[in-house]
């Protein structure tokens, strides 16, 4: 997804290295609240699982965030407490009546060879559970901290080039039949009308035929278009990278020989 959003941004990330763009505050609340599942999933009591993931949140330097147009010392101070609050009130919600899963995996880190596919496939599954369908097969769940709930879709090629990434990868490692992709949401502001904080959206992939067809392809396309050599340039318009990536391309500092790569993902 980042090289097709951005190529330059792509090529200085995962070709040259350079991890160095701050993460939004939605971000940091949304790794911090990964955290804190992760630790619920692997046993630990609910209110400690919650402090693991403000710890980590509390960890995460000024300059690791994009404060935006809180510029002052002041404004970025009142906005990391609200960062603790919209998690603090996330997590909460999550937790009040978390889904009940027979886990067999947490935070899976996967990589897959598939046929068909000139570079192995790398995915990261928030956790790897018993099938409810078929208690032989695996489902895949995906945790999500959002302001809104996704109007999600089996056609929406996001979720659904996800959803395939960690399907391989998930039937590479635990070698059972893979049935469903879980996104569960978790909305982090509390609804007005009272109604449930967290909505589920489930892919099957037993009708995804049209789907994997779709990715083998695109991702065939992709490798052949990183390894010719090529032009890295940058797309101004990426609300998340556009100006740094123009700043690179400006200065130069991404140079456009050929690279070997490893692995996508």
């Amino acid at each position: 997804m980042s090289f097709l959003r951005n190529p330059l941004a792509w090529r200085k990330r995962y070709v040259e290295g350079v991890y160095d763009m701050p993460s939004t505050p939605a971000g940091v609340i949304g790794r911090s609240g990964h955290i804190a599942l992760q630790h619920f999933y692997s046993g630990i009591p609910k209110e400690e699982s919650i402090q693991q993931g403000l710890e980590y949140l509390r960890r995460i330097s000024d300059t690791d965030i994009n404060f935006g147009v809180a510029k002052s010392k002041r404004a970025q101070k009142e906005k990391r407490a609200s960062m603790e609050r919209d998690y603090i009130q996330a997590v909460g919600f999550y937790l009040e009546r978390p889904p009940r899963h027979k886990v067999i995996a947490v935070e899976s880190v996967g990589t897959a060879h598939v046929p068909g596919l000139a570079l192995p496939v790398k995915a990261i599954s928030d956790l790897v559970v018993e099938s409810k369908l078929d208690p032989k097969a695996v489902d895949i769940v995906d945790h999500k901290f959002v302001d809104s709930f996704s109007t999600l879709g089996s056609e929406k090629p996001l979720f659904i080039i996800q959803a395939i990434f960690n399907y391989y990868t998930v039937l590479s490692e635990f070698k059972r039949p893979v049935k469903r992709f879980i996104f569960q949401e978790c909305k982090k502001r509390k609804n007005k009308d009272g109604s449930s904080q967290m909505r589920k959206h489930i892919i099957h992939f037993e009708d995804c035929e049209e789907e994997f067809a779709v990715f083998h392809r695109l991702l065939s396309d992709a490798t052949e278009e990183i390894t010719r050599k090529r032009l890295y340039l940058p797309n101004p318009s990426d609300m998340f990278e556009g100006k740094n990536s123009f700043d690179i391309y400006r200065l130069g500092l991404v140079g456009d020989e050929e690279e070997a790569v490893d692995t996508v993902s």
